[in-house]
Order: C-alpha cells, then structure tokens, then sequence
C-alpha cells in the first residue's frame, strides 16, 4: 500500500523485517520442539536461537534460486554455522509461510479492533450529545418523518459493535499454524510436535491440513474487513448526503488553510468521507480474491501466493487508515441543528402525515378514505408551499374529527420521538 494510506504501526506490521522476522521465529519454535525431544544437540539449539537473517543476502540468494523461503533458510544458516543443519527439520516452505502468516494477521487484528473500539467510543459520545437533536428522517432520498441525529449515530455504533465482534472471530479463526508437511500428513513432524509448537507461538494447530491451512479461513478473514469498511463507507455517504449544499446538516472539519477546489475558493469539499467511500471498493475487490483463493489444486498450488502477498497487508494497511479517519471525522463533526430542523420544516408539516392518518382512523374513518384525505392536503400543501396544518382545518370533516390541541400534540416532532431514550438505552448507551 502507498504511504498515503499507511499508519506507521500497522505498515511495520506488514514489512518484510516483520515478515521475515515471523519466519524467524516459527523455525526457531520448531527448533525448540525437536530439542525438547531430544534431535537437536544443546550447543546446536543455542547457536540457532541466535540465528539472523541478513535481508540484503537473502535477496542476494533469492536472485539466484528464484525461491524465498530457500533464500531465507540459505541467509539465516550463514549466521549459524554447522548447527543450521538442524533448521527446517520435517518441514515444507508453507509450514513456516501460513504459520507465520497467522502471527501477522493476529497483530495486524488486535491493532484494527483497538481502531474500531475507539471509533465505537466517539460514536458513543456522539450519539448521547445528539440524541434530542431532532432532524428529518429520509427513505428514497424523500423526507419521510422526523428523526433524530443522535439515534442515526446510535444505528452506526450498535453496526460496529456486531462488526467488532465479527472481527475478533475472524482474528480467532486466522491464530492457528501448521508444521504438517508438504501433504497435510504429518510424515516428519508429530502432531503432538506440531501443537506444541504452535502453542509457544500463541497459536492453535490446524486440526486438518494440507500443505497448506485452508484458505477458508483466510477468505472469511477478508470478507470480515470488507464488511468493517462497507459499515465506514454507509457512515460516508451519509454524511456526504448531509453536507450537500441544499441540505447542509452536517459538514466535515475544514481547519484554517485547508483548500477545497483548485479553481473555485469557496468550495468545502467531503474529501475524507469520499475517500472513505473510494477505498471501501478496494476491500471488497481484496474480499473476492479472497474467495478465490479457496479452491486450490489437490493438496495444494501457489495462485493464492501471489494475491496475499498483496491483499492481505493492503486490507489490513487500508481499514487501519480508514478507522482512523472515520473516528477523526465523527469526532469532528460539524453539526447544525438549526439547518436540521429548517430542513425538516420545509414541507409545511407533510412530515407528520402518518400521525393524522392513524388520528382519524382512530376517530372513527375507514383507513383508505383517510388516507385520500390526508394525501389531498398533503400534495396541496407541497405544491403550494402552504402549511399542512392550515389546510386540514379548512377541511370541515378534518375539523370534526380533530381538536386543535390534538393536532398540536400530531404535529410535535418530541411525540413520534419518544421512545429514542429507550432505542439508545437497547443498544447500550447511558441516558
């Protein structure tokens, strides 16, 4: 991923010192494992636990045997001498390759839960500082009834929170190793061996494997992600909706020389909830291949190598980036109340249409004549810019059948809204 989009932590996460460093590590585990029962010498096991890999070397190698994984192990036996004979012992490429995989995908995962736990936290506070701030509800892009924006940010909290939990499953599915050799049998390496192994690395064993951990799980893993980003991408378009000109409820931070529009000044562009927008798509493009990856050749072949080698620090690399930039932007919101209830205004009062319907049903009315009644003043009051109000108490019907304290009480937007306390009570948030 361009450093535009990389975050320091993660992007060190998914560099090759990492990388090559997770590899490192599964060997020496291994290692561990056959000293433990006795392969490996005492003097040996020490001189592998001070092994290193030269990263310059390694390159150097891979130039000429077209092999990463022989590279590595070429370049990490110059740093130990005679004992590196006992390196590698019963293993295949994608042993230490998936293994170390894991142990990337679980940190690269605790750091995009620790993001998307402090966006829920602002949501949260957003949530409870809007929660009575009244606006219009919109369904087809139309006004349809009052709402309010603390409940609209409600809906996204309680969104994330399910994604969170989708994520730590995802995590939990991707912590697991395998050291079963090159088909999946355990020829060389016990199994016992394997989970013990596992284990001191903070995994759990495959149960079954091939050459390869099935990509299911890592299929399900980027899938996972994509959803986190569709969620990021549904709060964008939401609030770029809202920052249109003619609707300007909402608007993005703009600081003191920021710049909007290399042509026309006066423009105060969405440009973070666009780009949320723009690298949602390149989350679920990462998700597809993922599912591509599925289906492999027998015990295993290598056309899912090439795409992870990408898909997966890019997905990883773009939600950190992406939560980060929602939490700043919610965070930062620009809110205006007053706009909000002008907008819900505008109609003349056609926003509570359901109310007098369900009143004059409840006052006696077949429904669908109610409905013409209510729809006819409605659309007079539309298209005439007049008060809703006005023109049902100059219907004499309309008149017998409802006081003018009981329209007051029907055109209160607070009387539709009463239950948004217990809404944001049902998803966990404080009075």
């Amino acid at each position: 991923m361009i450093g535009r989009y990389t975050r320091s932590e993660m992007g060190a996460i998914w560099s090759d010192e990492r990388k090559y460093a997770g590899w490192l590590q599964v060997e020496i585990a291994a290692a561990d494992g056959w000293h433990r029962r006795g392969r490996i010498p005492d003097d040996a096991i020490v001189q592998i636990r001070q092994a290193r890999c030269d990263l310059n070397r390694m390159r150097a190698i891979e130039r000429e045997v077209d092999h990463d994984l022989i590279a590595f192990l070429r370049a990490t036996a110059e740093s130990v001498g005679e004992a590196a004979r006992y390196i590698h012992l019963g293993l295949t490429s994608s042993d230490i390759v998936d293994t170390a995989l894991a142990l990337q995908v679980v940190a690269a995962g605790t750091l995009l839960d620790r993001g998307l736990h402090r966006l829920i936290e602002v949501l949260a506070c957003q949530a409870v500082s809007y929660r009575s701030t009244v606006m219009i509800g919109r369904t087809h892009g139309m006004h349809a009834e009052p709402t309010t924006f603390g409940l609209k940010l409600a809906v996204w909290y309680d969104e994330l929170r399910r994604q969170r939990s989708r994520l730590d499953l995802a995590r939990r599915d991707m912590a697991v190793g395998k050291l079963s050799g090159a088909v999946g049998t355990h020829a060389h390496v016990p199994p016992d061996l394997e989970e013990e192994i596992c284990a001191a690395l903070g995994l759990t064993a495959a149960p079954a494997s091939t050459q390869v951990i099935q990509r299911d799980r890592h299929a399900f893993f980027l899938s996972v992600l994509a959803g986190v980003g569709g969620t990021l991408e549904k709060i964008a378009v939401e609030i770029r909706h809202l920052q249109r000109s003619e609707v300007r409820e909402v608007e993005e931070p703009f600081a003191a020389g920021h710049q909007g529009s290399s042509a026309m000044p006066h423009k105060r562009n969405p440009h973070a909830s666009e780009r949320i927008s723009g690298l949602a798509r390149l989350l679920r493009g990462y998700a597809v291949t993922g599912l591509e990856n599925v289906a492999l050749w027998h015990e295993r072949d290598i056309s899912h190598s090439s795409t992870e080698r990408v898909i997966f620090p890019d997905a990883c690399i773009v939600l950190d980036f992406m939560l980060d930039e929602t939490r700043d932007l919610i965070d930062r919101l620009v809110v205006y109340p007053e706009r909000m209830r002008r907008n819900l205004d505008l109609g003349g009062g056609v926003v509570f249409s359901q109310p007098i319907l369900l009143a004059l049903v409840d006052a006696g009315l077949d429904r669908q004549a109610a409905y013409e009644i209510v729809q006819k003043h409605a659309y007079a009051a539309w298209e005439r810019g007049a008060s809703f109000r006005a023109e049902l108490e100059a219907d004499p019907k309309v008149r017998t059948l409802l006081t003018a304290a009981h329209l007051d009480q029907l055109f209160d937007p607070m009387v539709q809204l009463r239950y948004v306390d217990e809404i944001l009570q049902r998803v966990g948030l404080p009075r």
